[in-house]
């Protein structure tokens, strides 16, 4: 007979503990940990296992083998797995190519970015050639169609066999879309009878913090709900090949609610960022599985909905045309993406006892520290001066390929000089002043030479790279900083 017990799990990282703590032992937060009821069976008898207690008395030569389970790779049978472009190139390139069948996508962001509206608009050309189950669960199907009849998708009806598939087109995504079926839904149960039902080649779960199992007696969004219904979606998804978009909520830090388990469990993880006073947003992802991580997907939102672009680097790049001091060019990579990317500085005198240092886009820490290098080992007075670092256009530059570009744009804004707006600067700088190689350079240059720059100041021993630009090799930051500098008045 089953009994209950009360288990404390923690809300933040899904840590389980017998009896309640006000701190989670584990990830360290306070009042994260819920009690959850939970049924635990009758352990079975040893022996009961595989019919051990039939064969207790017998000699192991007597015993039946079982068969074996365990297969070898060469055994594994090949089966090519075509992927389905989901009708935008940006995120055909963030999913490695294109859609998985049987795959298991993630996809967090801030509230109103645009991830259903992303979704729906996927769901809509992709209903053209397949079956597409929505689920909706946290919006009623006559918001869901009204949101599709902003974004221009056809009214068209959703329970007839899907016609000859008209070809769809992000400049022109009214179409039919006899394939969209639409199932406002938050019961677990029900909504995988309707997987195995309607057997969609491509599902979206609209949110899964929304979902409910019933055999829990837990809130929706609670550790064990997430987990149960991700398992559940999970096992159906991998059985019929079902191409699976889950909708998950973020924290106020950033981080996908829920437990760590819900990230380890899908194929791919998608982050969808951007700045509510913006129009463009970006695609990343942080775990892919049949890609490569930290690739980058640039939407822009427009009236009808989200619309790619087609040439990023011009988002991140400012006006040429009018030399500002302080101002330096870099090429940042996303994955195999090359972004040029222009940083802005301003140093000023401070009017407090410490100076403040500010960053957008940049990591504050990595700023502290190419400030240090360039009072230790330059000699620019900075611990008595105000800096602040921003990015164009808002872009996380997290790579240390920008630190050279960093240091030139503050140093440039400290003596008040103009950098040659036609010259990119890639170098990780080192502690003792010293410029250290970069990856993927030959891809960099080849962007930044289509953009129409002429020169580039790399770390010495890259200086090889086959371009028609001007490579200029430098050693050190005091090297540098004459060369970029001492070419402008």
């Amino acid at each position: 007979m089953a009994k209950s017990r009360s288990v404390y799990v923690c809300n933040s990282c899904g840590a389980e503990s017998s009896q309640y703590f006000g701190k989670c032992t584990v990830c360290g937060n306070w009042n994260t940990m819920v009690e959850q009821v939970t049924q635990v069976s009758e352990p079975a008898k040893i022996g009961s296992v595989r019919g051990l207690s039939r064969s207790a008395g017998k000699t192991k030569s007597a015993q039946k083998k079982e068969p074996r389970l365990a297969l070898t790779l060469n055994q594994i049978e090949d089966r090519p797995q075509p992927r389905q472009p989901s009708g935008y190139d940006e995120l055909d390139r963030v999913l490695g190519g294109g859609i998985v069948p049987g795959s298991l996508v993630l996809v967090g962001g801030d509230p109103g970015i645009g991830k259903s509206t992303l979704l729906l608009q996927v769901a809509n050309y992709l209903a053209q050639k397949t079956g597409v189950l929505y689920v909706c669960a946290e919006e009623s199907g006559q918001q869901v169609k009204l949101r599709s009849q902003r974004l221009g998708i056809s009214s068209a009806s959703s329970g007839s066999e899907p016609s000859q598939p008209k070809q769809a087109t992000n400049k022109d995504p009214v179409v039919g879309n006899q394939g969209l079926y639409l199932l406002p839904e938050v019961d677990l149960e029900t909504i995988l009878m309707e997987l195995e039902s309607l057997k969609p080649k491509v599902a979206v779960i609209d949110s899964i913090q929304a979902l409910y199992y019933g055999a829990l007696t837990s809130a929706p969004g609670s550790v064990s709900q997430v987990r149960e219904c991700t398992s559940g979606l999970m096992q159906v998804a991998k059985r019929d090949d079902i191409s699976l978009f889950i909708v998950g909520h973020v924290t106020k830090e950033g981080a996908i609610a829920g437990p760590k388990v819900l990230e380890h469990l899908v194929d791919t993880v998608l982050y969808f960022e951007g700045d509510r006073f913006a129009s463009h947003r970006l695609l990343r992802s942080v775990k892919n599985r049949f890609g490569a991580t930290h690739e980058l997907g640039i939407f822009e939102m427009v009236e009808r909905g989200l619309q790619e672009v087609r040439n990023p680097s011009e988002l991140f790049l400012g006006n040429r045309d009018e030399a500002v001091p302080g101002i330096a060019t870099i090429v940042a990579c996303e994955g195999t993406r090359p972004l040029v990317v222009e940083l802005q500085s301003l140093v000023s005198p401070t009017s407090y006892s410490s100076p403040r240092r500010s960053t957008t886009g940049i990591e504050f820490n990595r700023l502290l520290q190419i400030l240090a290098v360039l009072e230790k080992r330059v000699g620019i007075p900075l611990s008595k001066l105000d800096a602040y670092v921003a990015s164009s256009g808002g872009l996380n530059v997290g790579e240390p390929a920008a630190d050279l570009g960093i240091a030139l744009a503050v140093a440039a804004s400290f003596r008040d000089r103009v950098i040659d707006p036609y010259t990119v600067i890639l170098g990780e700088v080192g502690l003792g002043g010293q410029i250290r190689p970069v990856s993927q350079l030959e891809l960099r240059l080849k962007e930044a030479t289509k953009l129409g720059f002429k020169r580039a100041i790399v770390p010495k021993g890259q200086g090889g790279v086959a371009t028609p630009m001007e490579v200029v090799p430098v050693a050190r930051v005091m090297d540098a900083i004459a060369i970029g500098l001492g070419s402008t008045a």
